[in-house]
């Protein structure tokens, strides 16, 4: 890990917080990451104040942008002086007492949630993996998703999804359960889809007969159906065209007259950095389209002539949009 004296120049502290924050952002930290930041902060209260006002720089970006459109030139990130050999050098393993508020709550969701780092399964920013867990349950996971897996019981199978979105295929009879924000979905020989983004959790069901549950209500969801549920409670159920609903597996996106703020907060699901509207009555215009997640920066061009958008580019992946 980096290591520093308590008479470091200022400049060079600022110059390591930022190159500290740049490397959360990147969309590949993880648990050592995590570890190695909370080590340098605590070296003293310098390193301390400067990785707050460098976190500070970073949440000032996504509210609205007062002080950036306030100014003609737009700030300048220092870029990282540190290598990601001596990021990672001397990191051990991470104790969740003292990881900091930057990590249950990210700012800006600019990096994963301690609960995240801390999944038996992640996938990074535009990463999509495939797993088998007790022998049957196939699971196709989505962009920045992160499952758990508790100890199964003698009455079934359960997976936790933290956040994201994940596929499941079970092929037996055995119980499946998966738990998503404060409901669970009940499965015998299924396949579905389950996503947990934002405060609302939603259920597809593909083949099969799947039982949602949200404190006291119950829903049934067939084939080719699909639920939701988030603070209100259990929305009713409504049909769904499979081939739309499962895009992501195939590699697209698809919108049907879904709000430009909407589609924005997709594409920051598959890329790295993050996308910030800086103009809140642009987020308004409804978009449609079909798009390739693997050419995800082609569907930012689009939306550029589009709307006439105004793009301005900062390091780290930060893109705002006027």
């Amino acid at each position: 890990m980096i290591t520093c004296n308590q008479g470091i120049e200022p400049s060079r502290l600022d110059r390591e917080a930022h190159a500290w924050v740049t490397l959360l952002v990147s969309g590949e930290a993880n648990v050592r990451d995590a570890e190695a930041v909370r080590q340098w902060r605590e070296q003293s209260p310098a390193h301390e104040a400067a990785y707050a006002a460098a976190i500070g720089r970073w949440r000032d970006f996504g509210l609205v942008g007062p002080k950036v459109r306030a100014r003609a030139d737009l700030p300048v990130w220092t870029p990282p002086l540190i290598s990601r050999r001596a990021v990672l050098g001397g990191a051990g393993a991470l104790v969740a007492s003292v990881v900091g508020y930057a990590f249950v709550r990210p700012p800006l969701e600019l990096w994963p949630s301690l609960s995240e780092l801390t999944a038996d399964y992640r996938t990074a920013t535009g990463e999509q993996r495939s797993i088998v867990l007790a022998g049957d349950i196939s699971v196709r996971m989505n962009s920045q998703t992160s499952i758990a897996v508790p100890s199964s019981g003698g009455d079934g199978d359960h997976v936790r999804l933290i956040a994201g979105e994940a596929a499941f295929d079970r092929t037996s009879q055995r119980t499946l359960e998966v738990l998503a924000g404060d409901g669970r979905t009940i499965a015998h020989q299924a396949r579905f889809d389950v996503r947990n983004v934002g405060s609302t959790v939603c259920v597809t069901c593909f083949d099969g007969d799947l039982r949602v549950e949200i404190a006291e209500q119950v829903a049934t969801v067939g084939t080719n159906r699909q639920v939701s549920y988030d603070a209100r409670g259990l929305q009713p159920a409504v049909a769904v065209d499979p081939g739309e609903a499962k895009a992501w597996q195939d590699g697209f996106l698809i919108f049907h007259l879904t709000p430009l703020t909407d589609v924005i907060a997709e594409i920051n699901r598959y890329r790295p950095g993050k996308v910030i509207l800086m103009n809140p009555s642009l987020g308004r215009n409804p978009v449609n389209g079909r798009f390739s997640i693997r050419r995800i920066d082609e569907v930012l061009t689009w939306i550029e002539y589009a709307f006439d958008a105004k793009p301005h580019a900062l390091p780290g992946g930060i893109l705002l949009l006027s």
